[in-house]
């Protein structure tokens, strides 16, 4: 057995008997799992001060975990464990529980990232939906809140998110990013998502930032755009740990942050007038949602950087050429092309499609070698599904497979 797998394998023991510490409330077993500078990132929007970031072990267990169980019972049930190429350790799983003084119980998907040295666990993200946890405070509440920047819909499999704020060209603020992350953690957790589809109501996707929402905060810059872009990166860290694949329609304007809806995508359909840019050099930013990792792998460095420092837009057909997209359609034809593709896909083997998302992705952080003993697992995998073997015995019988995505 190689030193990796019995690493991983022992992160994971020692994560599964925090897990147990913290729903018994053993702070001694809890205390001996972390690091002394543990640092902690839960999800923002949960109240008494739980949401946001805890420096130190003592903080976390004291302002984040014990806060948590003053406030709500809740037990984390992990499903499934991730090992990523840098030593962390993903976990999704799901939340039961319910307020302690109203009694009103709650379910919600959550993942968690930890993070390891020397032999125990210093840092975890926690994802999660806040809006579960604070409706359970209420006698009657915890039904999910409405969303207002953005419409989710889940039928036949396809769960279909717009950004729903035509008037102001789909910009983002607090509202749109807190929505965001609070989307993609209910399509995460229902079991019936087998494809996503990411598009915009009115003629643009989305133009990035809203500045009129930025220059009238009574906060200073600085402390709104981290309020914002915290829970707007988790929502695509979110999506980026789906099972399922996910489509973009990129049409109009498709600036700022918001080119992170269109790096998300596993398939890309721009419109003609898609017209796709960085924007941030412009108001004197650096950048956020992604691009600045994405984008470098999906033009090339040099492009990016162009992209970036001369603040070009990148046209339809440039983006398609370069390979950021994989298809233009008409502007009248985008949204039902992206449909179409969303439904095919919805249609098709979602466990080998898990498979796949993650091995492309992973394959930047790996090895030939590595990226070769990956294909061999994910290829087991897959070949233990009864999607597969259905698939192999309609091949033979000289059928069309139908997958179910078990």
């Amino acid at each position: 057995m190689s030193d990796a797998t019995l690493a991983r394998q022992a992160a994971r023991t020692l994560v599964e008997g925090l897990y147990d510490a913290l729903a018994t409330g053993d702070r001694a077993r809890i205390e001996a799992a972390l690091t002394s500078d543990f640092v902690g990132h839960l999800t923002p929007g949960l109240p008494f001060g739980v949401g946001g970031e805890h420096r130190g072990a003592e903080a976390m267990i004291r302002d984040g975990w014990f806060t948590i169980g003053a406030h709500w019972r809740v037990r984390a049930e992990p499903a499934r464990f991730t090992a990523t190429t840098d030593g962390r350790l993903q976990v999704q799983g799901t939340y039961r529980g319910t307020g302690r003084g109203s009694g009103t119980p709650f379910t919600t998907w959550f993942a968690h990232v930890w993070e390891f040295r020397d032999g125990l666990i210093s840092g975890l993200t926690q994802i999660t939906d806040a809006t579960a946890f604070v409706g359970a405070l209420e006698s009657g509440g915890g039904s999910p809140a409405g969303l207002e920047t953005m419409d989710l819909t889940i039928a036949d499999g396809v769960a279909t998110l717009r950004l729903a704020r035509p008037d102001a060209r789909n910009a983002i603020d607090q509202r749109l990013a807190d929505e965001f992350l609070v989307a993609a953690v209910r399509i995460a957790g229902d079991a019936s998502v087998r494809a996503v589809l990411l598009c915009g109501d009115g003629p643009d996707l989305t133009v990035g930032g809203d500045i009129g929402y930025f220059t009238g905060q009574s906060n200073e810059l600085d402390v709104t755009l981290r309020q914002m872009t915290t829970p707007f990166h988790f929502g695509f860290q979110v999506l980026a740990m789906l099972e399922v694949p996910i489509v973009t329609v990129a049409h109009g304007a498709v600036a700022g942050g918001g080119l992170g809806f269109a790096y998300a995508a596993d398939i890309l359909v721009a419109a003609e007038d898609a017209r796709f840019v960085t924007a941030f050099a412009a108001i004197g930013l650096s950048g956020d949602g992604g691009g600045t990792w994405h984008l470098p792998r999906r033009i090339g460095p040099a492009r990016a950087a162009r992209a970036y420092l001369l603040n070009e837009p990148i046209t339809a057909q440039q983006a398609l050429d370069w390979g950021l997209v994989a298809e233009v359609a008409t502007v009248a034809e985008a949204r039902v092309r992206g449909e179409e593709i969303a439904r095919r896909l919805a249609a098709g083997p979602t466990r080998a499609f898990a498979q796949m998302r993650a091995l492309l992705r992973d394959s930047w952080d790996r090895s030939l070698p590595e990226q070769l003993d990956a294909e061999i697992d994910a290829l087991v995998a897959c070949a233990g599904t009864a999607d597969a073997r259905g698939a192999l015995d309609a091949f033979l019988a000289k059928q069309r497979p139908t997958f179910r995505g078990v």
